[in-house]
């Protein structure tokens, strides 16, 4: 009996250990690989109106979700850099959802005059679930989608604008 137990003992992390590695599977991806369209999430426009985040899309448009943070200076560069090149995103549309609440996303809007390009969509998902969708850790989250919305390339933290237009056709 003393031998059965200390073979047990010895033996019996590494069939726990098989027994979690025969597990893995798809639910191991984030909900994006998963799920590798454009996600659809209520979200708050700058005017207070309540949409889905599909609603602003076309068909044969490649799409950018831009996950952002009203305090992130990586955000806030990158917001500027994309602004200055807004003619090289002219057959795009561009996402920009945050996870903070609508007035703080609003200041953000105004701070960049947003309203004066038409192919940037700004709103607020105070409830988290874009974070949670995308496993997001880091701000910026940018997650590129091709000209029928299927996931192309995701980037996590600070990213080149030359990186990012590589992948748009």
């Amino acid at each position: 009996m003393k031998r059965f137990l200390t073979i047990l003992c010895c033996c019996l992390p590494f069939l726990l250990q098989a027994q979690s590695k025969t597990a893995v599977g798809p639910t191991d991806q984030p909900a994006y690989l998963q799920f590798p369209t454009v996600p659809n999430y209520k979200v708050t426009l700058p005017d207070g109106r309540i949409v889905n985040t599909k609603d602003n899309l076309k068909k044969n448009e490649n799409a950018i979700v831009f996950v952002f943070s009203v305090d992130c200076d990586h955000c806030k560069h990158l917001t500027q850099e994309v602004l200055q090149n807004i003619d090289k995103f002219k057959k795009t549309k561009i996402l920009m959802l945050t996870p903070f609440q609508p007035e703080q996303m609003k200041a953000y809007y105004n701070e960049y005059n947003i309203k004066n390009y038409p192919n940037i969509v700004m709103a607020s998902e105070p409830t988290r679930q874009i974070m949670y969708f995308y496993n997001l850790h880091y701000f910026p989250g940018l997650f590129i989608y091709d000209k029928k919305q299927k996931f192309v390339k995701g980037y996590e933290g600070t990213v080149k604008l030359e990186e990012i237009l590589s992948h748009l056709n």
